[in-house]
């Protein structure tokens, strides 16, 4: 958490010691400090509800299974150390439910994906955000009290709601952080986002230490702090100004765009930032909006859209979040005594290269960084299923600390951006809900299917994750391109060089001529309807 607090606060006292009289800077960076601040707590929140279902996994199970009645009523034997109960065949009902206590999560994320942009806009990017605190507050309050009713549904039941809270927060958060960063920290700031969810997961994985929160007393506890940064973040947003975009392109209030740039940077001449705006606006009001339904059937857009979808299956099938959610029975697995404090370095190493990520994303590029992770992660499964096969524990683990850095210097932070590099305007809020809903349907495949196919391959379960890196290596290499330093126009240019020219399509000096013009015009009057 100190982490993302102190790269937030550099990187605004440096664009607004740059932008802004010297005599005002500091008090506006304060402002620009706290709200960024107070945006990122919901991506906090997001990546400590992914992380904290993995440390507690033994204890919860036991009691899934002495309220469903297959383990008998007994104290339970939780020590750091292998016990006799550890070592007891887990039921095949609580292996049911907690491969659904973990999935659900991603349910509800998948479901309230399509809903980001309608939240943005209806009451704006600030009480939109306010507003599905209400959700974590619920979740959070549901899993604090699971010992008083049955564990298993409080719990599946706090999971599906607070996942449906992390599919609103993880568009909202980049979509608010986005609109008030000044151009050129935009890309650094959108960062934050990734930052603050990794510092999350490190998060909920050292407060899950046994002697912290991850024992049979504290659990709940544990769970239930999921919703803390909501209530936080609920008496910070009333203080920040709302997004001076969605003021002025949204909603066409001039002046209260206005007071919002001087609440953000000062006092200052707004011309320039509200020209841009002005411009802005002026694009978006001749562009189409492009709906789910005629993106999809589009022709126009397939190929980015292809991509874009590919992007996203890549973070999720290779095989990340098995380590996430289930990294200390892999360590187990690989003859670590002591798993937890193993995961809790995969969570150090994962906050620390995502800061690398930061680093090298506007001077390696997209493509480039993509390539390098997904190549190295393909390598490392093959290596974990050789740690796990021969029991090598230096193997197993080098290979799975390893497989999170390259995670995180390209296919974790990408594909969250790249998608609104693909798509203009128009297409690209159902671009966006696209890419999000097949993160999260991927997440919950993943979550719900792992402990199975573990069970099935045994120790060469991560080879059926080097073949899928395997195949996204290939398809970046062949279709994804360079966005680095691209206009949206430059980038649909070289999509068009290999769509095939039908017979009613004609090139012209600037590219593309009857065909194009009149699928746009098509698509606008399918928009319109």
């Amino acid at each position: 958490m100190i982490i993302f607090i102190i790269v937030s606060r550099d990187i605004v006292l440096k664009q607004l010691s740059v932008s802004l009289d010297p005599r005002s800077w500091q008090s506006c960076a304060d402002s620009g400090q706290l709200t960024v601040f107070s945006a990122v707590l919901g991506s906090l929140q997001f990546g400590y509800s992914l992380g904290v279902i993995n440390a507690p996994q033994k204890v919860i199970e036991q009691h899934y299974g002495r309220s469903l009645g297959v383990l008998p009523e007994e104290p339970l034997l939780l020590s750091e150390n292998s016990t006799e109960t550890e070592k007891q065949e887990v039921h095949p009902s609580v292996v049911m439910y907690w491969s659904l206590s973990v999935s659900i999560f991603s349910i509800g994320g998948m479901v309230s994906s399509f809903l980001v942009g309608f939240i943005g806009d209806l009451r704006g990017r600030v009480k939109g955000m306010l507003m599905v605190n209400v959700l974590a507050v619920i979740a959070g309050l549901l899993m604090v009290m699971a010992k008083m009713w049955k564990p298993h549904v409080m719990v599946i039941a706090g999971r599906c709601v607070m996942g449906f809270y992390c599919g609103l927060s993880s568009g909202l958060v980049p979509m608010y952080i986005g609109e008030i960063a000044p151009m050129a920290y935009r890309g650094a700031l959108g960062t934050l986002h990734q930052l603050a969810t990794v510092t999350g997961i490190l998060l909920s994985q050292v407060l899950g230490l046994e002697f912290l929160l991850g024992n049979d007393y504290y659990w709940p506890l544990l769970l239930g702090l999921s919703g803390a940064p909501a209530v936080l973040q609920s008496l910070l947003l009333p203080l920040c100004p709302e997004s001076p975009r969605y003021l002025y392109i949204k909603r066409g209030m001039v002046e209260e765009a206005k007071k919002s740039l001087h609440r953000l940077k000062g006092q200052y001449d707004p011309s320039a930032d509200l020209e841009e705006m002005r411009r802005e606006k002026e694009e978006v009001e001749k562009e189409a909006q492009v709906s789910i339904a005629v993106l999809v059937r589009s022709s126009l857009y397939r190929q980015q859209l292809f991509v874009a979808l590919m992007m996203h299956f890549s973070q999720q099938l290779s095989g990340i979040n098995a380590i996430f959610y289930y990294s200390t029975a892999i360590f187990e697995k690989a003859g670590v005594t002591q798993p937890v404090y193993a995961t809790i370095g995969v969570g150090v190493l994962n906050t620390v290269f995502t800061m690398v990520s930061v680093a090298l994303v506007d001077r390696a590029g997209r493509r480039t960084l993509t390539l390098i992770g997904l190549g190295g992660m393909c390598i490392c499964a093959v290596s974990m299923t050789v740690g796990l096969v021969y029991l090598s524990k230096t193997m197993s683990m080098s290979a799975i600390f390893l497989f999170v850095c390259f995670f995180e210097i390209g296919p974790g932070p990408i594909p969250w951006f790249i998608v609104a590099e693909l798509f203009s305007q128009g297409p690209r809020p159902a671009a966006l809900a696209l890419a999000g809903c097949t993160n999260w349907t991927s997440n919950f495949i993943i979550g719900m299917t792992f402990p199975y196919i573990e069970a099935l391959c045994g120790s060469y379960v991560f080879i059926l994750f080097a073949v899928l890196l395997f195949g996204f290596t290939v398809f970046t290499y062949l279709r994804v391109p360079e966005t680095k330093g691209k206009t949206f126009e430059e980038i649909a240019a070289v999509f068009k060089k290999g769509r095939k020219q039908t017979p009613g399509t004609r090139k012209t000096g600037t590219g593309t001529g009857t065909g194009t013009s009149t699928e746009l015009e098509q698509l606008k009057t399918d928009s319109q309807a």
